[in-house]
């Protein structure tokens, strides 16, 4: 009696929980088949119960039931824990209540990236380089990204105390910092590259996209920029509101941006821009990688398709699938495929997933990384954009102008996710003065010398990254900049003067500046 009331309490908890479904006369009509599918579940959750080697963790079961349900249908329905619906909520909520620091967890230390403009450590003087070595008079040695998230994260007007040992300085010095509200910024970075050309980096569409780069803009607007350069690289999208909205700065008209549509063909629902735009005159290259992808597609597909810009790079990652989320009543979430979106054109984005998760993943960053050409534009499915050029569909957005990024070798790979760069820099610039009291000039004239890169490679020696003549020679010019960039950040306390610096050799950027008047001619401007 005790295992048929276990049998029926899960086929209960699973019946009632599947797709957000709710015993009515509609889920008994979709037939016996569902029931009986259902009760075999069941039966194996008490089977596992009942004779598995060691006691199960029920919640465990149900997880990975839950997990594995919605992996069979496609790459994007996942399931969510709350712990994790949490971060996700905060993140693209666009704020989070903390001191405001970007951090790293450097030889067990968390070492300050930078303070976040504007916030009670900026406010303070927290500075890159900086090494926190206790919260609250405990030590920070060992300490993990989640302990740090618990320890310096916590109620606006809540105080926490850190110990601080800056680079150069023989005394520690001790802060007692006011926690408020910290902006999660999607605008990276804007600065102009040069006279002319203004420079957006946008890392994610959260609910403050739309705002950050209207302001942006109007920074940009204000210093001269006559064209923008919008890069869009690694970007992996976000709220499909906040693309359009974003669109809508550049695009009047009340033309189509994006349409939406699932398993009914009246559920199709369609995104105009307005009738004016902001900018609509402005010219603009969209630049975009294979790490571009869903609400970053929606962009560049539009821009492309209404010819209001030239894209630039390599072919978009391909995530054309629109997303719901369910609340399970504990905090977690399901996520469920519910749509797919569309270009203006007719364009699904959406790459086969046929093969499997991990193939669907891996050949999208292959594309992007190998030196063997894409699938040849002649077998993709061929669409036309508003003036009749030919744009390509069935996989991502395939740019105007292809331009393959630069790509490390294992050595420079290993030296960038070790941060060695940044720990030679935090080094160098602690027993080094400024050489130029003017970032334009230091931008412009600074050299990282031979010698330098010799004592960069001894450090990273020391970190146990084994040294390799070729790929050093490689990337040798690569980790000049790097090096280059870590100091500007450090002896500026500017993150924006890391991203100057990194542009100067960025062949994407360099290739994209050359490309306006094609832009223009495309937009008829």
């Amino acid at each position: 009696m005790k295992k048929k009331m276990f049998m029926m309490g899960s086929l209960v908890i699973v019946l009632a929980f599947i797709g957000g479904m709710k015993f009515t006369e509609n889920l008994w009509a979709a037939g016996k088949s569902i029931y009986d599918q259902v009760n075999r579940f069941a039966f194996v959750m008490q089977l596992v119960r009942d004779n598995y080697v060691e006691e199960p963790d029920m919640n465990k079961l149900v997880d990975g039931a839950i997990e594995g349900m919605l992996s069979s249908l496609d790459p994007h329905s996942v399931y969510i824990s709350a712990e994790d619906q949490k971060q996700i909520s905060e993140q693209f909520a666009g704020e989070f209540e903390g001191i405001g620091i970007s951090f790293a967890i450097q030889n067990n230390v968390i070492v300050v990236i930078s303070p976040i403009p504007g916030t009670p450590s900026d406010r303070l003087g927290l500075r890159s380089g900086d090494r926190i070595i206790k919260i609250n008079d405990i030590s920070t040695y060992g300490i993990t990204n989640e302990e740090v998230f618990k320890k310096l994260r916590g109620p606006k007007g809540s105080q926490v105390n850190i110990t601080v040992q800056r680079p150069g300085l023989s005394e520690l010095l001790d802060y007692t910092i006011t926690r408020d509200k910290i902006p999660i910024h999607s605008v990276e970075t804007h600065f102009m590259l040069d006279d002319r050309t203004g420079y957006i980096l946008l890392n994610q569409f959260t609910s403050n996209t739309t705002d950050e780069m209207r302001q942006a803009l109007e920074d940009l607007y204000g210093q001269g920029m006559e064209q923008l350069l919008f890069d869009l690289r690694r970007n992996s999208g976000g709220y499909l509101q906040q693309a359009v909205s974003v669109l809508r700065e550049f695009i009047g008209d009340k033309k189509l941006l994006v349409y939406t549509m699932g398993r009914n063909p009246s559920s199709k629902r369609s995104y105009y821009a307005n009738e004016e735009a902001p900018y609509p005159s402005l010219p603009i290259i969209v630049l975009v990688d294979n790490g571009s992808a869903s609400a970053s597609e929606i962009v560049s597909g539009a821009v492309q398709d209404l010819d209001r810009g030239l894209v630039v790079g390599t072919t978009t990652f391909g995530k054309g699938l629109v997303q719901q989320g369910f609340e399970l009543g504990d905090g977690s979430v399901v996520r469920i495929t519910t749509d797919r979106y569309y270009t203006p054109s007719g364009r699904l984005i959406q790459r086969s997933f046929d093969k499997g998760l991990a193939e669907y993943i891996a050949e999208a960053y292959e594309e992007g990384e190998s030196d063997q050409d894409e699938e040849p534009d002649s077998l993709k499915e061929v669409f036309h954009t508003a003036k009749g050029r030919v744009v390509y569909g069935g996989g991502g957005i395939t740019p105007d102008v292809k331009v393959k990024s630069d790509y490390l070798t294992v050595y420079g790979a290993q030296l960038l996710r070790q941060r060695i760069f940044f720990e030679y820099a935090n080094r160098y610039c602690s027993e080094h003065p400024v050489p130029y009291a003017d970032f334009q000039d230091y931008l412009e004239n600074y050299q990282v010398s031979e010698e330098m890169l010799q004592e960069l490679i001894e450090l990273a020696t020391e970190k146990e990254i084994k040294f390799d003549q070729e790929g050093f020679d490689k990337d040798r010019d690569f980790i000049a900049l790097a090096t280059k960039a870590e100091m500007a950040q450090i002896y500026w306390n500017n993150r924006d003067y890391y991203y100057q610096v990194r542009a100067r050799k960025d062949r994407q950027i360099q290739k994209a500046l050359t490309l306006f008047d094609q832009a223009r001619d495309i937009a008829g401007l």
